[in-house]
């Protein structure tokens, strides 16, 4: 294959804010870079000069914001028109709601040939009222102006279809799903000592003898937050040994916890709350399960890094976690916001060892046949590569 050929055609990668461009597609952008010139633009930030140092790619700051903002949304627009009138693109990807929006707008209105935008959750389906109805035209108005979407699950696509959001033939879902699938090398329990483990659960305050739980991601309501403390409650209540790790941070502004929720965090002694973490490798390393009770979610990552660090999850029972999960396999699938549920299959995990230890046999052997990354970045690169059969 001939990459100087390859490099007259320019991919711009487009999302919100540059933590998603930097964690979402990490490594995806430095595959890419081999076949195409690849930009990637997202609003302003640290995270976007680490994605030019860490993928070897041009980026572009675009000020977007994720809450809607008519003006500040009219301004990206027009900022990003300017760009893609300049740079030409082949293709336009973009990720997240809002870049969707104002990225495939941008890129018609540019005349970029090939726009296309991945769907990787929906905020809509928790929306309801006039907010709903608003969504739903944004997201319809944001598949119009795309020639190819994308939705990182086998739900998702099935969601998009029923709400007649778009037609099907502009649809599709690449490979078994996921965005950018997992890397199961940098995901591997074995890269951690016993020494950082040790170190940990001194500095946790955490014994041999504790079961631990995780939760990764946003602490917010959405993420199912109140149904995981409280089911957690009456777990220390039954057990004394069990301990809850928090890694993410709070969004106080938009999706806030209930006050007995933040009040039971800061107050129980077996909820440990550290925070967003770089590297969440070390945390997976010490539990014994991630639990995962969102309400929504496109593809989730965090399921699939659990279950290449050798976890059993117990999922909630919504597209992308329900792919990733098979009841009884490698986890459990719970209903949305049942914290009963959520208590009495966290109960089993920890009252019943051979249940837990075929769980947890089959947790990373899942992940690596079917979300391995390679597998996920050839699926979009060929998808990218047909595009070039029709020039």
């Amino acid at each position: 294959m001939n990459n100087a050929v390859n490099k007259k055609y320019k991919l711009i990668r487009v999302t919100t804010v540059p933590i998603s461009l930097k964690t979402l597609l990490r490594g995806q952008l430095k595959f890419m870079s081999s076949y195409y010139e690849v930009i990637g633009i997202s609003s302003e930030g640290k995270e976007l000069l680490d994605v030019n140092f860490d993928e070897g790619i041009r980026v572009l700051p675009v000020e977007m914001t994720r809450k809607i903002s008519p003006l500040q949304d009219l301004k990206s627009l027009y900022t990003l028109y300017q760009i893609l009138k300049k740079e030409k693109p082949f293709i336009v990807h973009t990720h997240t709601p809002k870049a969707g929006v104002v990225g495939m707008l941008a890129a018609k209105l540019a005349r970029v040939p090939n726009r296309l935008h991945t769907v990787a959750g929906l905020p809509l389906m928790e929306a309801t009222g006039n907010k709903r109805k608003l969504l739903n035209f944004v997201e319809k108005l944001t598949y119009h102006c795309a020639t190819g979407i994308y939705p990182n699950s086998k739900g998702l696509y099935d969601f998009i279809i029923e709400n007649k959001f778009t037609e099907r033939k502009k649809i599709k879902v690449l490979g078994n799903g996921s965005s950018n699938g997992i890397n199961t090398n940098y995901f591997n329990e074995n890269l951690i000592s016993l020494e950082q483990k040790s170190q940990l659960n001194d500095d946790l305050n955490i014994k041999s003898t504790d079961f631990v739980f995780i939760f990764v991601g946003r602490l917010v309501a959405d993420k199912g937050i109140n149904e995981l403390i409280k089911a957690f409650i009456r777990i220390t209540e039954k057990f004394d040994n069990a301990k809850l790790i928090l890694v993410g941070s709070f969004e106080a502004e938009l999706d806030p916890l209930e006050k007995v929720t933040l009040e039971a965090i800061e107050n129980n002694k077996n909820i440990i709350s550290v925070g967003f973490q770089q590297d969440v490798r070390v945390y997976f390393a010490i539990s014994d399960c991630l639990v995962f009770p969102s309400y929504r979610e496109g593809f989730p990552n965090v399921v699939m890094q659990a279950g290449a660090m050798g976890l059993p999850s117990i999922v909630s029972d919504i597209n992308g976690c329900n792919e990733i999960i098979e009841q009884g396999i490698n986890g459990t699938i719970v209903p949305v916001k049942d914290a009963n549920a959520l208590y009495n299959n966290m109960e089993k995990m920890i009252r019943d060892e051979d249940w837990y230890s075929i769980l947890k046999k089959r947790a990373r052997e899942m992940i690596e046949s079917r979300y391995d990354q390679t597998v996920i970045w050839n699926a979009i690169l060929h998808e990218y590569k047909t595009l070039e059969n029709y020039v």
